[in-house]
């Protein structure tokens, strides 16, 4: 009884154009993490004010699709555009991100996937330790993924991509591999979804002199359906920091082969725990930047 009224107020929430989502399957997928996940692709900080400014350039394969949704910072289901996370990283100027790259690579080599219901939770410059349970974020999170599931969504996969805040403090560094499996475990175990696909970003870059050692230790993370996407050697902004919006188009569409790639291990196969697999190694970023070159020249 208690759903059926969250679905009637929630049809009666949402605008016009997004009440059919009710008839649809939503195919859920978490967008999590900090500035290269919320999106910095196309923001360039004015040298005289340290304010942020997006060149507002949204490449063909980011562009709002009628089968792309996203929740917004109020709850309500809105078709996607970029930037997906600027209601949600409202205190910093957000770009374009993967996460529409993503779903537009995953429904053009599938065409009968769905809805896609994306929903966006990261935060720029935050630690993992931001992420515990207990923590504001992670608690939005939970919240936001829920609210999805309860408007007839499904859990397909999250997408996370943070750590760079982690590579200035030594203790962070090696505290990192276990908050960062404390927060999945927890994570999967309050959405009661144990085997929910986590696709993780190895990193790029980072703030302090540690990114070697987060890197490291993200790849042998050794959960059960926890899969990696190598962004190493993909362009950055300026700052050396962020990715381009060239790389992040490329990072969306990697993040969906990984995902049409995967195949789900149970908990019982797990007996042995193995390092983070599916990754983009660094021996083909050469092909990577043929492709950036080839594609936006």
């Amino acid at each position: 009884m208690l759903s059926f009224i969250a679905l009637a107020l929630l049809a009666h929430a949402l605008p016009i154009e997004c009440q059919n989502l009710l008839k649809h399957k939503l195919n859920i997928v978490i967008l999590a993490g900090q500035s290269n996940m919320a999106g910095r692709g196309g923001v360039a900080n004015e040298t005289s004010t340290g304010i942020g400014t997006w060149d507002g350039v949204v490449p063909p394969q980011c562009q709002p699709n009628p089968s792309i949704f996203r929740l917004s910072a109020d709850l309500a289901w809105v078709k996607a555009r970029e930037p997906i996370h600027a209601d949600i990283d409202a205190r910093k100027t957000d770009g374009v991100g993967p996460g529409m790259s993503f779903a537009n690579a995953v429904l053009t080599k599938d065409p009968n996937f769905g809805v896609v219901g994306l929903v966006p939770c990261a935060v720029g410059g935050t630690t993992i330790s931001q992420w515990q349970k207990g923590e504001f974020l992670y608690e939005q999170l939970v919240k936001r993924a829920e609210m999805a599931q309860q408007s007839g969504g499904v859990y397909r996969a999250m997408l996370w991509y943070q750590g760079e805040a982690d590579t200035v403090n030594e203790e962070d560094v090696e505290l990192y591999k276990g908050r960062l499996k404390t927060f999945f475990d927890d994570l999967r175990s309050d959405l009661h979804a144990p085997l929910l696909p986590i696709f993780q970003v190895i990193l790029a870059s980072g703030e302090g002199p540690y990114i070697e050692e987060v890197r490291e230790a993200q790849l042998n993370i050794g959960l059960p359906n926890v899969k990696c996407v190598d962004a190493k050697g993909l362009p950055l902004e300026p700052d050396d920091l962020h990715l381009t919006t060239q790389a992040q188009v490329r990072l969306g569409e990697m993040l969906a082969d990984a995902y049409r790639r995967f195949k789900p291990r149970s908990l019982q196969s797990n007996n042995v725990p193995t390092p983070c697999s599916n990754f983009v190694p660094f021996f083909i970023i050469t092909a990577q930047f043929l492709w950036i070159i080839l594609t936006f020249s």
